[in-house]
């Protein structure tokens, strides 16, 4: 999007600029599908709370740590969606004019394609470690039968030693990933900052 900074632009638009420029609205109904998304998580939360009020005092402490895991995880995935739905929306769609405004989330004054695809990557790498934590608090039911494998009502495992080391790689391949994102976002803005700094 441009500065909002800049002069504003006299000149009209050629038929051919003004529909491609235009055709940024087209990612609207996509924005749109996300926040019906937020809805359906808005509603797990609260299935979810209701099935963690309902049943404590039949739970177990692990069981009730694996619930609250799960609620945090919900509350996460949803944060990510409210960053891909305003940071997505004001950078590549339209401002949304939220200066001065006393719940203008505080990056959202500086976000850009850069600064939003590292929190995304930040994001990620959160919900992964909350997926993370439920397998290894689970870790201790390794040696049992597949639950997949076995008759209903049997003591079983949902994890199998190779699940857990992939789950392991693939958050270390999100943490490897969001530091080479971070990385290069810095090298750019430095090259950025020294082309500046000649032009003056």
């Amino acid at each position: 999007m441009s500065d909002p900074n800049r002069p504003v632009r006299t000149v009209p638009l050629t038929p051919l600029s003004a529909l491609i420029f235009s055709s940024r609205w087209l990612q609207l109904p996509l924005y749109l599908g996300l926040i019906l998304a937020q809805a359906v998580y808005v509603f797990l939360f609260a299935k979810e709370l209701w099935h963690l009020i309902h049943e404590a005092p039949s739970l177990g402490e692990q069981d009730i740590m694996l619930i609250v895991l799960g609620l945090i995880d919900v509350v996460m995935i949803s944060n990510l969606l409210v960053m891909v739905i305003v940071g997505g929306y004001e950078t590549f769609v339209s401002r949304l004019r939220l200066e001065g405004h006393p719940d203008q989330p505080e990056w959202l004054s500086h976000v850009n394609a850069s600064v939003l695809k590292v929190k995304l990557a930040m994001a990620i790498i959160g919900i992964s470690s909350i997926h993370l934590l439920k397998t290894f608090i689970e870790a201790g039911t390794l040696g049992l039968p597949v639950c997949a494998q076995v008759a209903a009502g049997t003591t079983c495992t949902r994890f199998t030693p190779g699940g857990v080391m992939w789950q392991t790689i693939i958050h270390c391949v999100f943490i490897l990933s969001a530091i080479g994102i971070a990385y290069t976002d810095r090298i750019m803005q430095a090259t950025s900052s020294r082309r500046e700094e000649h032009a003056h």
